[in-house]
C-alpha cells in the first residue's frame, strides 16, 4: 500500500525552500538540507517539483569553477505562490496556536480542580 503524504507537509516544505532561496539563491542543495534540517534527497525531490511547477529556475554560474553550482531564482509565479503558501502556513499556525491555548487552559483547569 502506498502511503500518501499530507499536502500540508508538502506545502510547508515548498514554502520553506522558496523563502530560503529568495534570500540566498546561491545555496547548494546540501546547504539547503542542512539549513532546513531535512535530508538531501528531500531537498532534491522538492526542488524538482518546484522547477516542474515553474516556480523556480536553476541557472549555472557562468564563472564558477564548480560547473555543478547553480543559482536558484524564484519566477514571478513562484513569488506569487510563495506569498499564497505563506498566508496558508500562517493561518494553519494560528489555528494550531489557538488549539494549544485552549488545551493549556483545559489542563490548568483540570489541575486546579484536582488540587482541591
Amino acid at each position: 500500500m502506498i502511503e500518501r503524504i499530507d499536502p500540508r507537509i508538502v506545502e510547508e516544505a515548498h514554502y520553506r525552500l522558496l523563502a530560503l532561496l529568495q534570500n540566498e539563491p546561491g545555496l547548494s542543495q546540501r546547504e539547503m538540507a542542512e539549513r532546513l534540517g531535512v535530508s538531501l534527497g528531500k531537498v532534491n525531490y522538492c526542488m524538482r517539483a518546484l522547477i516542474e511547477k515553474g516556480w523556480l529556475k536553476a541557472e549555472n554560474f557562468r564563472r564558477s569553477s564548480n560547473k555543478r553550482a547553480y543559482l536558484y531564482k524564484l519566477t514571478p509565479s513562484g513569488l506569487k505562490e510563495k506569498a499564497a503558501l505563506a498566508l496558508r502556513f500562517l493561518r494553519r499556525k494560528e489555528e494550531e496556536h489557538d488549539a494549544l491555548v485552549q488545551e493549556i487552559a483545559r489542563l490548568k483547569e483540570e489541575l486546579g480542580a484536582s488540587q482541591d
